[in-house]
């Protein structure tokens, strides 16, 4: 089986969320025996080459980058607020270039799928049924106008809670005429799969949630050589969820946390922070801003508890799932767990609120014992459920099965 796999970004190496669960998805496809040839932009905030890939990938992936730039333009921004009814989120990934890209390996190769990886690759729908007849299938990494309209409920500039909501309307009806233009829909999280049937989409749907490659955490033991007491998060802080999730925390729970533990360190990494919000974070006691890491299973390891307190966005945090697979206590909000089915008090702790936040970490920091048994629970809930061969291989016996037919 031939699949064309779209991606608005480059998955390697797998630096974010994003990136991780697409580069997943792709090596599990090709061990599952599926022929994958990947088209992906090149963008200044994801950029890279096929030459940056593993070579046993390129060996075993037909891999074609594409610049495109994505770079955010307000004058853009203002002409098509009142010129567009898109959503310049989207906008930002229409490129020619690529365009004719697509419609080259349409013409030159014959493909048995061809799958969109998220929303912002249904602007080529067009193109690609022009030259194939065959199943669309729309990966969809969360519910894209979800994540806007919570961020205008948590805004409290009016503007940006008045474009904001606009975004999210756009967003909602561009998600809304994809759904109708696909034949296949595969969410990651269950959760998401209602939502998307709500919004009309009654096709096929099977839900593929991300997975991990347990090779790089086999069973047994988790590390109890981290530092302790430390917290820390992990994540793009390009993406405004993390950048409003790390400032509500840093304004509101953290000042709490170190009142009643003031020897505990908050360390946070992540790629492409805005010089403001790094400002922002240093001004702040006990922080340590460690930028991009060069290797994130090791900072994982090294640190303590896992802290993830996102008021917006949607689908799944595939940090947690990494996490989790390394064996790391966690607490996060309910928005930062959703699509996760995980035991609050075992595999989890959910917190929502200053007080939450600090109730659920005050039982880790005073035991560290406490940190290394729930990071065990954690580790075995990984291993049973985000096995990331398991999950690609049903994955492509879902597109095999339904081809035949």
């Amino acid at each position: 089986m031939r699949i064309l796999v779209l991606a608005n970004k480059i998955p390697y190496p797998p630096k974010d969320g994003g990136a991780l669960a697409t580069y997943n998805m792709l090596k599990g496809l090709v061990n599952a025996g599926a022929k994958v040839s990947l088209v992906a932009m090149s963008t200044p905030k994801h950029p890279g080459s096929k030459e940056a890939f593993p070579p046993d990938f390129i060996k075993s992936t037909d891999i074609v980058t594409v610049d495109v730039n994505t770079h955010i333009s307000l004058f853009r921004a203002i002409g098509n607020l009142l010129f567009s009814k898109k959503p310049y989120n989207a906008v930002r990934f229409e490129a020619k270039r690529y365009r004719h890209i697509v419609a080259q390996q349409l013409r030159a190769n014959r493909f048995d799928v061809v799958q969109l990886e998220g929303l912002y690759l249904a602007p080529y729908i067009k193109v690609i049924r022009k030259y194939f007849s065959g199943p669309i299938s729309l990966r969809a990494h969360n519910v894209e106008w979800e994540i806007w309209n919570r961020a205008s409920q948590n805004q409290l500039n009016p503007i940006k809670r008045w474009y904001f909501a606009k975004l999210a309307q756009r967003i909602s009806r561009m998600e809304h005429d994809a759904l109708g233009q696909i034949d296949w829909l595969v969410p990651i999280t269950n959760r998401d799969a209602q939502m998307l049937s709500k919004m009309g989409f009654n096709g096929k749907t099977f839900v593929s949630q991300v997975g991990y490659d347990l090779s790089l955490s086999p069973a047994g033991s988790v590390n109890s050589d981290f530092e302790h007491p430390s917290i820390f998060h992990l994540g793009g802080l390009d993406w405004m969820p993390n950048q409003e999730g790390i400032m509500w925390f840093l304004n509101h729970c953290w000042p709490l946390i170190l009142a009643k533990f003031p020897n505990t360190r908050f360390y946070i990494a992540g790629r492409n922070a805005p010089r403001s919000l790094v400002k922002q974070i240093i001004e702040h006691p006990n922080i340590t801003y460690c930028g991009e890491v060069p290797d994130a299973a090791q900072f994982i390891r090294s640190k303590g508890i896992m802290v993830v307190p996102l008021l917006t966005g949607s689908g799944m945090r595939v940090k947690i799932v990494e996490g989790m697979t390394l064996g790391k206590a966690i607490v996060s909000t309910t928005i930062g767990a959703e699509g996760i089915d995980a035991q609050d008090g075992k595999h989890i702790l959910i917190a929502d609120s200053p007080d939450d936040f600090v109730v659920a970490l005050e039982k880790l920091l005073l035991d560290k014992a406490k940190v290394i048994e729930m990071g065990k629970d954690a580790k075995a809930f990984a291993l049973s459920n985000f096995d990331n061969l398991k999950l690609t291989s049903d994955l492509y016996n879902f597109y095999k099965q339904n081809i035949q037919k």
